[in-house]
This record gives structure tokens, sequence and C-alpha cells, in this order.
């Protein structure tokens, strides 16, 4: 890798690891700190290997210079509260040790990642503070992925601070017997993390997938606990590999949206597909069948490339116990469109008119799909109310595209 590609690389993978590490040494009380210190060590790398070239071990390099700034950054604290505060006859002979191992570091971001999804936080704070710290986004980028802009992030994640502050709520793993219960927000914030990216309005398709892959790796470290690893955890993940397997085709080179029946299925990821296989197989273990598991099963299904009546009757016989377990309008309207798969769309239209989400876009595209060739001037109102309450241009696009086809 080039230098001028190993940087950012190194800034994407280790920046996040070394601020979990520095935040769990010195609490929330000094997680801007923690956030300087890692900053400031990739700026010197800039810096100097501008100058001198790469070190041997650049990785390496990179965490010793964060111990030595964050060694420092203690000692000057130390040593104003001895001098200023203490007196100057002070002992000033003491040891800091900042462990950058490979099993601190993962263990910290672990830790860090119950902190963060504590139940204080809105979801969106979570999301937030998991973007910037466990995933090392730059603020640019948060405000993009939420479709807002700089200030308002920057204020979100400054109150979220606050609130864990004032909270005393500590970087630590929870006790054995509050793991099953904290966990529970730790997979809900990671599943909207990875929904953030799959099905978010964002136009960077570089971020959309960088967000996928950090809530990948995410729950991949509570795979790799023992503590952790359990049944929900493996259907999670499960479900974010299924998904990320037709992430390649569910966009054309204009950004626009590819619907699942014109995917390229030659474009979908076999391995991906394997993995989220595995994943499922190991979730099945347990005795509980949650939303995720059914949510897996689902995606499951829609890897398999050739559409068969047993297909769809199977995602509409999941839908329904979905519903059932975790109602959402999202689930509703996509048990619909199965429904027309199986019952064809006049019965699917029934349904779909039931559910009253008028002031929801995609339920508008929804029934323009349903009404084609059943009711073509319905279809047709459907898209133009959609057309009107879509918001990013991607979606305006593919939508005239489909009024176009009526014509």
């Amino acid at each position: 890798m080039q230098q001028d590609q190993l940087l950012p690389h190194l800034f994407r993978s280790e920046y996040q690891k070394i601020i979990a590490v520095l935040c769990h040494y010195f609490g929330f009380e000094h997680i801007e700190a923690a956030e300087d210190i890692a900053s400031d060590t990739f700026l010197t790398a800039a810096e100097t290997w501008g100058i001198k070239g790469l070190p041997d071990n650049p990785k390496a390099w990179l965490y010793t210079v964060a111990r030595n700034k964050a060694t420092d950054y203690v000692r000057r604290g130390t040593r104003f509260n001895q001098k200023i505060v203490e007196g100057f006859d002070a002992e000033e002979n003491y040891e800091v040790e900042i462990d950058l191992s490979d099993q601190n570091i993962s263990d910290s971001q672990l830790q860090m990642m119950f902190a963060i999804c504590h139940p204080v936080l809105s979801a969106e704070a979570q999301i937030g503070l998991a973007l910037r710290i466990l995933c090392g986004f730059g603020i640019d980028e948060i405000a993009e992925a939420f479709l807002t802009n700089k200030e308002t992030i920057n204020k979100r994640l400054f109150r979220a601070k606050e609130k864990l502050r004032e909270r005393k709520v500590k970087i630590v793993f929870p006790e054995a017997a509050d793991i099953v219960s904290r966990l529970g927000i730790v997979l809900k914030t990671l599943y909207l993390l990875f929904n953030e990216g799959y099905y978010s309005s964002c136009q960077s398709t570089t971020l959309r997938k960088d967000l996928c892959l950090e809530a990948m790796r995410l729950n991949y470290l509570l795979i790799e606990n023992e503590q952790t690893n359990l049944p929900e955890v493996n259907a999670l993940l499960s479900l974010m590999c299924f998904h990320a397997s037709r992430f390649d085709a569910r966009m054309d080179e204009a950004g626009e949206m590819i619907r699942y029946d014109d995917q390229d299925r030659t474009l979908w990821n076999d391995e991906l597909i394997a993995k989220g296989r595995h994943y499922l197989n190991l979730a099945s273990k347990g005795n509980e069948a949650g939303k995720f598991h059914i949510e897996a099963a689902i995606a499951y299904w829609h890897t398999v490339k050739t559409d068969t009546p047993e297909k769809w009757e199977n995602i509409l016989m999941l839908y329904n116990r979905l519903l059932i377990a975790a109602y959402s309008p999202a689930a509703a309207l996509n048990r619909t469109y199965a429904l027309a798969k199986v019952k064809g769309k006049e019965k699917a239209i029934i349904e779909a008119e039931k559910l009253k989400l008028d002031s929801n876009h995609l339920y508008h595209v929804l029934l323009g799909y349903l009404y084609t060739s059943v009711d073509n001037q319905k279809a047709a109102s459907h898209l133009q109310t959609a057309l009107k309450q879509a918001k990013t241009p991607a979606d305006k696009s593919r939508i005239m595209k489909d009024l176009k086809a009526l014509l």
C-alpha cells in the first residue's frame, strides 16, 4: 500500500482503537483529551512520515507515539496537581502504564460499546457516539450519514458525553448477571448503525458501505468474547452478512436504488452468503428465536437466487411471525410485497391500504407497484404522491422513471 493510502487506512482502522483504550484509561471525564491525543498522533505521523518516510512497523509506531502522548498528558496533569495544589516538594518519579496490546484494545472497545449504549442516551446519540468513538468517523461524515449539519452533530455528541459524565457511567464490562439485559441495547444500536448504511438516503456509496462494515466489525467483537457470544449476537451478524451480500447489486452507477426483482444476481457475494448461513446455524443453538433470528431467516431466503413458490411462501410466513414478535411499519410494507408474490397484487392491495401510511413515500411507491397493470391511473397517482414526499434526488429520479414507464 502506498504512503498516501496507508495513513488514511490506518486512521480508519486504528484511530477508534486508540480512543477506546485511552477513554478506558482516563474515563469519560477526559474523553476530549483522548480524542485530541489520537488525532495528534495521526497528525504527527503525517508530518514525520512525510519527511522521514514510513517506519518499519507503522501500526506499532502509531501506538508508541499515542502511548507517549498519553503519558505526557497524565504527567502534566499530575505535576500540576502536585506542584500547584499540594506543594512544590512532591515526588515526581512515577510510571504511567497504558496497555495497547491487542487483547486490551479488544476489551476496551467492548467496554466502550456497553458504555455508549447506555439507556440514558437516545438511539440517535448512541449511534452518533458509536460512529465517532468506536468507528472513528469524522464530524462531516456523521453529519452526512444523518443528513444534517456539523453544528447539529457537534451539539448532539456534546450533550451525549455530558450526560454520560453526569451519570458517572463507567467504561467497564457489565457483570455476568447484567450482560443479557444490557446486550439488547448494544445489539439494537449495532442494528441501527448497520441500517443507517444499508437503508439510509446518504449519497456517498463509500460511506454507506463503511457504516455497514463497522457495524459488522463491532458485532464480531461480541462474538469473539465468550460472555457475549450468544445466539442473538450470531443471528444479528448473520442478518448483516445476508444483507451485505447484495450491497453491490442494490445501486446503479448513478446512485439510484435497484429494486430486488431487477438486481443482477451475479453481483451477490457468495462468500458473505455462506458466512450468513454459518452464523445463522450458530444462532439456532439457543432455545429461543428472537427478532434478529426471524429477520436473518427472511434475509436468507432473499439470497436464494431462484424465485420459487416455496421461497416467497417462507418469506411471507416469516414476516407474519415478525409482525407478531416486533411490529414495525417497514416490516408491514415488506410483508405486503411478499403477499403480492404469493397471492397476487389484488389481495396485496387490500392489505396494503389497511396500513394507511399516507405520509410515508415508500408506502405510495409500493402501492404504485401493486396497482401497475391493475389500475395504471391509481398507480400513477400514488407515484406522484411519492414523488412529492421523497426527500433525496436518487429517490425522486427512481420514482420519475416508474412514472414514465406507465405512460
